[in-house]
C-alpha cells in the first residue's frame, strides 16, 4: 500500500535508511529463494524450520528498528 502512496506523493527518506534496509531485505530476498529452491528435492516448498528462522529473523528486525527509533 505505502508503495502506491510513495507514486501519488513521494516520501523524504533519509540515505542511512535506505542503504541499511536495502542491504537487509536483499540479503532476506536471496535467503528466502536459496531456502525455497532446496536443492535436496520439493522445490518452492519451506518446511517449519525454515519458516520460523525466517519469521524470526523479520521479527528482530522490525524490533531492533523499533528501538533504534525509540532511542532516538
Amino acid at each position: 500500500m505505502i508503495g502506491i502512496a510513495g507514486t501519488i506523493r513521494p516520501l523524504a527518506v533519509e540515505p542511512e535508511t535506505l542503504s541499511r534496509d536495502m542491504v537487509v531485505m536483499g540479503a532476506l530476498t536471496v535467503s528466502l529463494f536459496l531456502i525455497g529452491y532446496e536443492f535436496r528435492g520439493r522445490q518452492g516448498r519451506i518446511n517449519r524450520f525454515y519458516g520460523m528462522a525466517l519469521l524470526s529473523v523479520y521479527v528482530g528486525y522490525t524490533g531492533w528498528l523499533i528501538i533504534n527509533v525509540l532511542h532516538r
